[in-house]
């Protein structure tokens, strides 16, 4: 049997690099994919025929479920319009979510109003990304350890969503009232499909994902369930992993040849805004490997006004000067969750009355000013954004309206091509990061194209 024709895959990412990431798994496996950058006009598709994946990526991680109620069901509505047997919910594969703050539950009721499902699955581990779920309870790695999510160093003490619970099932409860149960790696071959439906309510299901041994069989559930009436998924770019590895299986689909490689340029033009620990030692490793180091004064950015504008010219001018001695810039808002910059914007942000998400937006921003200011001026063609919350509001400064993976990094951190209705931005390259992501050569290997002796990680 073959794939039938058409999408079959349609995403809403709940931030852009797990977006992207999603996009490169299908694209890498040979069913070409796209991602828009927000929902798009009949005539950006017309650039885009063909596709067996398409993306929507948002800013939904980051909002309160008072924004996703008026933004999503559009974006729902657009993807289930075409046809694709699966609408997945993309999520963060380490379940980055609260009641508060980017409610999974929120987004999959509003998801349901437009997607009928029998059940929905729930697949946030990626093992290619050392994210693993064992008998419901979610796991991390950090550096070359693993840790429950509740453990993790740098999860646990999230500053906005801080994980206190590894318990996947137990963690969505508290954002909605639908049914949640756990299907555990131990009955994941026993269990039938007829088993996972319920006749009075749909409910959702973790599923357990320990090793790429499980993916056929998770990818051949989801997939069997999206041939009655469509599926609804909700789960990271481990959803893509498990379909691809079912397809594979199956024979509907080859196996693909290696990506691309990432080709090597003279100079480019980095920002982040991530406050991870992981982010901080690749930002140390850039800057002993030639980058120059540019921290933002982002207390003065969020205060605003001629304080906003003097600390944007100032990242600005050195990024400019950097490039001109022949270094690569990369800015920064903060170089980990010790800087002592959290505090100054820690102190502006409670006297002016501000929310940390409201605070976060200004500063992506900020660095998505800067780096459009910096492309305007230079010849450079190639971009690094650092920071799962980051990247969505800084990406939206430079007018592209879709991406599509051209190169292969490390799992979950690629290139992609920019498309843009201005020509001078249009085909410019762009490499996305969340603050958990990459190799700790990543900087550097986003440039240079082959990684140092620091390795992939």
């Amino acid at each position: 049997m073959t794939l039938p024709d058409g999408p079959l895959v349609a995403f809403l990412g709940d931030d852009f690099t797990g977006s992207a990431a999603t996009m490169e798994v299908l694209t890498f496996a040979g069913l070409p994919s796209v991602l828009y950058l927000t929902t798009p006009t009949p005539e950006q598709t017309k650039r885009f025929v063909n596709m067996r994946g398409i993306g929507i990526a948002t800013t939904a991680r980051s909002q309160k479920p008072e924004w996703m109620a008026e933004h999503l069901p559009k974006q729902f509505a657009y993807l289930h319009e075409t046809k694709a047997p699966i609408l997945h919910y993309k999520i963060c594969s380490t379940l980055d979510s609260a009641p508060h703050t980017g409610s999974i539950g929120k987004a999959v009721e509003l998801a349901l109003l437009v997607r009928k499902s029998e059940w929905v699955s729930c697949l946030v581990a990626a093992p290619p990304l050392r994210r693993y779920q064992a008998f419901g309870h979610l796991f991390a790695a950090a550096g070359s350890d693993v840790y429950r999510l509740d453990r993790h160093p740098v999860m646990a003490v999230h500053p906005v969503t801080p994980m206190n619970e590894a318990d996947v099932a137990a963690h969505l409860r508290t954002q909605t009232n639908i049914p949640v149960s756990k299907l555990t790696f131990d009955k994941l071959f026993d269990v039938k499909l007829e088993d996972l439906s319920t006749e009075d309510e749909v409910e959702i299901i973790t599923l357990d994902f320990t090793h790429m041994d499980q993916a056929a069989r998770l990818g051949g559930l989801i997939w069997d369930a999206a041939q009655k009436t469509g599926h609804l998924a909700i789960g990271s770019q481990g959803v893509e992993y498990a379909l691809v590895a079912h397809w594979q299986a199956e024979g509907k689909i080859p196996i693909a040849p290696s990506p691309p490689a990432i080709h090597a340029v003279e100079q480019v033009v980095a920002v982040s805004g991530s406050a991870s620990a992981i982010t901080a030692t690749q930002i140390t490793q850039a800057e002993a490997d030639g980058f120059e180091v540019i921290q933002l004064d982002t207390a003065a950015l969020i205060e605003g006004g001629a304080a906003a504008d003097a600390a944007k010219s100032t990242a600005i001018n050195a990024g400019l000067a950097a490039i001109k001695s022949k270094r690569d810039p990369l800015i920064c808002s903060v170089r980990g969750p010790d800087d002592l910059s959290i505090a100054a914007v820690g102190d502006v942000i409670s006297r002016k009355g501000l929310s940390q998400h409201w605070a976060n937006g200004l500063i992506g921003a900020g660095l998505g000013d800067i780096l459009r200011s910096i492309i305007s001026q230079t010849n450079l063609r190639r971009v690094i954004i650092a920071g799962g919350d980051t990247s969505g509001h800084a990406i939206a400064k430079l007018e592209l309206f879709a991406l599509t993976a051209i190169g292969a990094g490390s799992a979950g951190a690629s290139l992609f091509r920019g498309h843009s209705e201005t020509n001078v931005l249009d085909g410019l390259e762009v490499a996305l990061k969340g603050g958990q992501m990459g190799s700790l050569d990543y900087f550097s290997w986003m440039k240079n194209g082959v990684p140092s002796v620091t390795g992939k990680g």
